[in-house]
């Protein structure tokens, strides 16, 4: 049996701001990110498992990406810890806002990068991550491949 290739699409807000950038992504905004991850393996061929058939039971991968990613990013502001923006991320998170401070500039690119990162370290063994494509606008957006890194 070969390996089969699955899909799974999410969605979330984020805000962010871009340290030392020269354009208007210096100010803070946000995206509607759409994020689609693939991973491959084998079906199980075992028909007396409940998940026959399936190379990962979607649920099982949707619970993956959402604590790791969804449930993290999603109404945040994301900064550069760096940043001299961490003020204003003080200031945020003191009137109760969600704030995410990271080791890297908060770009589509970095950031694909962080999210392949937490989802390989989640997934089954004998399931692998292929590939993320992190959109940040209807025409913009970042992706990962597993075969180039």
């Amino acid at each position: 049996m070969g390996n089969i290739r699955i899909t799974k699409l999410f969605s979330f807000e984020t805000g962010h701001a871009l340290y030392g950038y020269d354009g208007k992504c210096k100010n803070v905004h946000g995206h509607s990110y759409k994020l689609s991850v693939t991973v491959f393996g084998q079906p199980i061929s075992d028909n007396t498992n409940v998940k026959f058939g399936m190379v990962i039971d979607f649920t099982d991968l949707k619970k993956i990406v959402k604590e790791e990613i969804v449930n993290v990013f999603d109404h945040a502001t994301v900064f550069n810890k760096n940043t001299p923006h961490v003020e204003l991320a003080k200031e945020l998170k003191d009137r109760g806002h969600n704030v995410l401070l990271v080791d890297y500039q908060p770009t589509s690119e970095m950031m694909v990068i962080d999210f392949a990162e937490k989802i390989k370290k989640r997934l089954p063994e004998n399931i692998a991550l292929h590939s993320l494509k992190l959109q940040e606008t209807d025409s913009s957006y970042a992706e990962w491949y597993a075969s180039e890194n």
